[in-house]
């Protein structure tokens, strides 16, 4: 693939270097749920119980993207796309979440990341994004310190199979989303609401984690990247007051530091362990936990949406902040919003590169996840318009260009996503691609801002306003 041109405008430039790429996830896209011996995650569990998905929806079909992958890898080579974001599907790998892999699971992947270096696309790979094998949920899931291991045993089997060929590695995505909503709101799968379950969950995660990195670093190339993803929350307080003040630093506990501090410090944060006693005592962290949460990564990745407004207060329960119900109240920030009905924000995103800067000096960093939804349509002469999402980029790609002239190393970003799709709770009724899928026919079809990030990335920075 040719180099990124430089753009006309010097201040629109990025590094040409810079990482310009789409992402998406297995049980949104892939479809082919009970295929070539893939077995039931907690997300086709989940989905399918009356109730908790809209529409009563499922990822059975999602985008068909394990049959129509060629395509959809053609559709990225026409962006211009230099990297690619997918995540693996566990249980289609490894069907009840233990023992050998399964060849034809990993056939689907090893044919991807062919058909993408075939394409000049740089693959990277994501080990788990949300879909675990239900097998392992009915014995114990997260919260239940085996799956740690059993997560390792599967990064093993991936690693083996492709990583003579795969150069980025991340492990997790969003495990706060994995942890907190689904075990302690009950809006993820699987849709328990067990605070204390969270937080052992959230440590799981981290451990799994460490010990994937570990798992990467033996079987993958010496030069491969290993990462993890975090969507990290922009938290504001209301007002310059005590209290609010004190309610945005229970949730940048809950929300950012329950991760960060050990990945990166090899410790939880003391005043997030005494928030949370009544809950917990945290004897499940082992002797040991932390060493092996701490092994250094090539960078961190950042999945940014909207920002956080906190203040004094209290909210709903089952709620997502274990032990902060009656301390915290969340404030809709003011603002334009998506069909998320998230406020537009790209200031928060600015906000986190630039604490990151300060806070994790010399750890590269990549945004791995920034999109948008709205209500897109294809007219009548098939065309899909979509100037609102077009708008949330430039904004975002904006403040990344501030945050990195402001001395954050950011290497790359994502957007998210390359295809609409199956939008967990949401079904189908919210499309954040880039490309619009119609679902009866699959017909692919790339919207204006398609065409619009193409071009950001063939100039190697922003077109003229």
């Amino acid at each position: 693939m040719t180099a990124p041109r430089a753009a006309t405008d010097s201040r629109a430039a990025f590094p040409p270097a810079f990482r310009w790429g789409a992402a998406t996830a297995a049980y949104q896209i892939e479809g082919a749920a009970d295929e070539d011996g893939r077995t039931p995650s907690i997300w086709d569990t989940f989905s399918r119980t009356p109730g908790k998905v809209r529409n009563g929806d499922t990822g059975d079909i999602a985008a068909d993207h394990y049959h129509r992958m060629r395509e959809d890898v053609a559709l990225m080579a026409g962006l211009g796309l230099t990297d690619y974001r997918f995540s693996v599907s566990w249980p289609r790998v490894q069907p009840t979440g233990r023992g050998p892999a399964l060849q034809k699971g990993l056939d689907f992947y090893r044919a991807l990341v062919d058909e993408l270096l075939a394409a000049g696309i740089r693959p990277v790979l994501t080990l788990y994004h949300w879909d675990l094998p239900q097998e392992l949920e009915d014995a114990g899931g997260w919260p239940a310190r085996d799956t740690a291991y059993r997560f390792a045993e599967y990064a093993g089997l991936v690693a083996e199979a492709l990583g003579d060929r795969v150069p980025t590695w991340t492990t997790l995505n969003e495990p706060w989303c994995a942890a907190f909503l689904g075990y302690a709101e009950g809006v993820h799968a699987p849709g328990r609401t067990e605070p204390e379950a969270a937080l052992r969950a959230a440590h799981h995660l981290n451990l799994a984690h460490g010990l994937a990195v570990g798992v990467l670093r033996e079987l993958t190339r010496p030069s491969s990247e290993v990462l993890l993803s975090l969507n990290l929350a922009a938290v504001r307080p209301l007002s310059g007051g005590r209290a609010d003040a004190e309610a945005a630093r229970r949730v940048d506990a809950l929300a950012n530091r329950v991760f960060l501090d050990p990945v990166f410090h090899g410790r939880y944060p003391r005043d997030l362990i005494s928030d949370t006693a009544p809950l917990t005592d945290w004897s499940f962290v082992e002797d040991g936990d932390l060493r092996i949460v701490s092994r250094p990564v090539d960078g961190l990745g950042i999945n940014y949406y909207t920002p956080t407004v906190v203040g004094a207060g209290s909210h709903p329960l089952p709620s997502p902040w274990p032990a902060a119900h009656d301390h915290v109240g969340f404030v809709p920030a003011p603002g334009p919003r998506t069909a998320m009905d998230w406020p537009v924000d790209a200031g928060g995103l600015y906000e986190l590169l630039v604490r990151l800067r300060d806070e994790l000096p010399g750890t590269p960093l990549l945004v791995t996840e920034n999109g948008a939804a709205y209500d897109d349509y294809a007219d009548p002469a098939g065309a899909v318009h979509d100037p609102e999402r077009i708008a949330y980029l430039r904004a975002h790609l904006e403040a990344v260009q501030r945050a990195m002239a402001a001395g954050a190393d950011v290497r790359g970003y994502f957007l998210w996503s390359l295809l609409d799709n199956f939008e967990w709770a949401h079904g189908y009724g919210k499309r954040f691609g880039l490309v619009h899928v119609d679902y009866a026919t699959q017909r692919r079809t790339p919207k204006d801002s398609a065409s619009w990030y193409a071009d950001v990335v063939a100039r190697g920075g922003l077109p003229p306003k």
